[in-house]
């Protein structure tokens, strides 16, 4: 069998929208089922890149448990609605994987050091050796430089969501939404890793 290619998936600001919280005066994941939701355009953008023969995993720091800002249950109830609505639109994840810790946990058991938060590539080396993925073959896109550099770190070539003036070393091109990283990779996304100094960039 073929090594497979995949697409590694940030999931807030990626798939779903991150939302306000006033106690933090900043825009967050999701803590509760109610406020989770989905991004115009990520349907269809997944259903072309799973058509396109990529397979899809998600992978994502969630550590809000660890903050004391949402229950175990919360998240799990999150995890689960958008895994029924991507199910019910006929598209399927290989892999969810969640790294639930923080440096700066409040709950004792998910602090500290941890080897699956990014930046670290330990999703990725672990899905690739579980479900014989082509790192090489494959793309990671996030929103944030954690998830770029994870990429980078396995190797792996890496598109960043969010805005163009965020320059990124790691990402070899930016779009503003999922719809628009699709259309690139299904584009570019079949070759090998391009030689150092080809790579796109959208910014100047």
């Amino acid at each position: 069998m073929s090594a497979r290619r995949a697409v590694f998936l940030d999931r807030d600001g990626v798939l779903n929208a991150n939302v306000f919280y006033r106690d933090t005066g900043a825009w967050e994941a999701p803590r509760r089922v109610e406020d989770f939701r989905l991004l115009p355009g990520v349907v269809p953008a997944l259903k072309e890149l799973q058509a396109a023969g990529f397979v899809l995993v998600l992978v994502s720091n969630q550590p809000n448990e660890a903050l004391g800002k949402s229950t175990r249950a919360e998240l799990r109830a999150i995890h689960e609605a958008m895994a029924v609505s991507f199910e019910r639109h006929g598209i399927r994840f290989l892999d969810y994987c969640y790294c639930p810790h923080h440096p700066k946990a409040v709950v004792a058991e998910l602090g500290g050091l941890c080897r699956c938060r990014k930046p670290s590539p330990y999703w990725l080396f672990r899905a690739a050796n579980r479900y014989g993925i082509d790192l090489r073959m494959s793309w990671m896109v996030g929103d944030r430089a954690t998830d770029t550099a994870c990429g980078s770190a396995a190797g792996v070539r890496s598109v960043r969501i969010g805005n163009a003036a965020h320059q990124d070393a790691h990402a070899v091109w930016q779009a503003g939404s999922l719809a628009e990283a699709s259309d690139f990779l299904l584009g570019a996304g079949h070759g090998p890793r391009p030689e150092a100094g080809l790579r796109p960039r959208l910014w100047a």
